[in-house]
């Protein structure tokens, strides 16, 4: 991958981001970079098209790596990334100093490859700069937001997907304080847009739950409506109205294993670069996204970076979710009760191997709608070797976390699948009660203490604590409505798998569940 570089230093750049350390990657250091690793064309050259809401690490190892190779195609320059972090200020703290640059260390057992990126221009904390964030999403230059911000960065229910009327930051952004939501920030940009006369635009979200790009334009009409209220802050339905004919919301489809990055990774990039580099991330080779082609306004030439334009994301949004992010999930949860540390570690042992394959077979195939000439075996084959990547340390526990908001679209709907037409899950089924046990009990098998980071961790507690038995523990998580469907959560056959493994977890412990499954 040859870098592809990013724009004109903001004007909203915070006067502590001036300081540099002389050893720091920054514009004025760039030169140092070999020339076949500096971002191209030069980021000084770039203006802002596009906001970016959920700086994480994905992100900048996916959307922003794939804007910055049609850059660097020469397709022009108009579309450097205004990245926006959400929940803390320390991407911020790390990249501006940088001005914004930093690199992505691709590894595999092949070696590691490294670019510098330059595709993202300015950073912003929504936490304390609001007004810069709405006016660069009502800016006439932006014509696309993305999105990357976690399920749960929604604020919606999984089994209705639609809004949390109830929630109480959603409620105190409705009632019209400077907005700290996803959905309040975005409808005020688009308000402020409006006022402004503003031209069309496509909101992409790139976050991994079915139909997200109808999900979140179904969300966004919620808020307005909860904004009208019995006091309402719009006067009238003309924001609506402006929205339906000027904003798309393309559905669209991403994948790419990007761990958290470590001192040892940040060590090794500045090895490598001659450069300290405090932004920089780790992933693998591989990378796919599958877009809709459904834009309200220019776009960059992604599909000439590697991206795919499709008129019906579904298909390859479902296989992605279901072989990738739910045998990941059953890893994980599994992975961490047997007492693993990373994923690789887990699926590079023979039980675990075969189980997640078997999942992907047995349980998972049979519900696909495969596109037409997609190889779908090589596809589950390139899943094992990338689960098995020894250089990426991808947590159990990092996985493990959300699974209330994850478990509906990874594993769930295979689950229901497989019911519909009179199979038994065994394996889909052994991973959801891994998820319980995980979930209900807090620790391993050998009783090391797993982390339950949950938007709804205090309910399930709360169903472990009500519990004395694998039926009872079954049976309350079960009740869980933000997680099952009645439907689902009512189907005997179901209950009756899950309690037994619960209860085979329970007396045997992980790795001889996964191993007597894969007997």
């Amino acid at each position: 991958m040859r870098s592809a570089g990013t724009a004109r230093w903001s004007a909203h750049r915070p006067p502590h981001a001036t300081t540099v350390h002389p050893l720091r990657l920054c514009l004025a250091h760039l030169g140092r970079v070999p020339e076949e690793w500096r971002p191209h064309p030069d980021p000084r050259d770039l203006s802002v098209g596009i906001v970016h809401l959920g700086l994480g690490a994905f992100h900048r190892a996916h959307q922003a790596v794939y804007t910055q190779r049609a850059l660097a195609m020469g397709t022009g320059n108009s579309w450097g990334i205004c990245g926006v972090t959400e929940r803390s200020a320390s991407v911020a703290e790390a990249l501006l100093p940088q001005d914004c640059l930093y690199s992505v260390l691709e590894r595999s057992g092949d070696g590691t490859v490294i670019n510098v990126v330059g595709a993202i221009r300015d950073v912003l904390f929504a936490g304390g700069q609001v007004e810069e964030l709405v006016d660069r999403l009502s800016s006439p230059t932006t014509h696309i937001v993305t999105l990357t911000v976690t399920e749960k960065g929604y604020r919606f229910d999984p089994s209705t997907r639609r809004l949390r009327r109830d929630d109480p930051e959603l409620l105190a952004d409705a009632s019209g304080r400077p907005p700290r939501t996803v959905l309040g920030q975005l409808v005020s940009g688009f308000e402020a847009r409006w006022r402004r006369g503003g031209q069309p635009l496509t909101v992409l979200c790139c976050d991994n739950f079915p139909h997200n790009g109808a999900t979140l334009n179904q969300l966004v009409d919620d808020f307005c409506e909860l904004r009208r209220g019995p006091a309402p802050v719009l006067q009238d339905d003309q924001l609506r109205s402006w929205l339906t004919e000027n904003v798309t919301y393309p559905n669209a489809m991403v994948d790419r294993i990007v761990p958290a990055t470590t001192a040892d990774d940040r060590d090794l990039a500045a090895r490598l670069l001659g450069l300290e580099d405090q932004g920089a991330v780790v992933t693998e080779p591989f990378s796919q996204w599958v877009i809709e082609d459904r834009f309200a306004g220019p776009r960059p030439a992604w599909d000439q970076a590697g991206a795919t334009f499709v008129p019906d994301v579904g298909p390859y949004e479902e296989m992605k979710l279901r072989l990738l992010n739910g045998t990941h999930s059953a890893l994980a949860y599994l992975g961490a009760l047997a007492g693993f540390e990373f994923i690789a570690d887990a699926v590079r042992a023979p039980e675990f191997a075969r189980y997640a394959r078997a999942l992907m077979d047995v349980d998972v195939t049979p519900t696909l709608n495969v596109p037409d000439g997609f190889d779908l075996n090589a596809y589950k084959s390139d899943l094992m070797t990338r689960f098995a990547n020894p250089v990426l340390r991808h947590r159990t526990t990092q996985i493990a976390m959300d699974g209330s908001q994850k478990l509906p679209y990874r594993l769930l709907g295979t689950i229901s699948a497989r019911l519909a037409v009179g199979q038994g899950p065994r394996y889909a089924s052994l991973a959801v009660a891994g998820w319980i046990r995980y979930a209900s009990t807090g620790k391993s098998d050998s009783g090391t203490v797993l982390p339950l980071d949950d938007p709804i961790a205090e309910k399930l507690r709360a169903a472990a604590r009500s519990a004395s038995s694998p039926g009872q523990t079954v049976a309350a998580f079960l009740s869980i409505r933000e997680v099952f469907s009645a439907e689902l959560a009512e189907d005997p056959a179901f209950e009756g798998m899950l309690t037994e493994d619960v209860g085979s977890l329970d007396r045997f412990g992980a790795a001889a569940v996964v191993a007597a499954l894969g007997d």
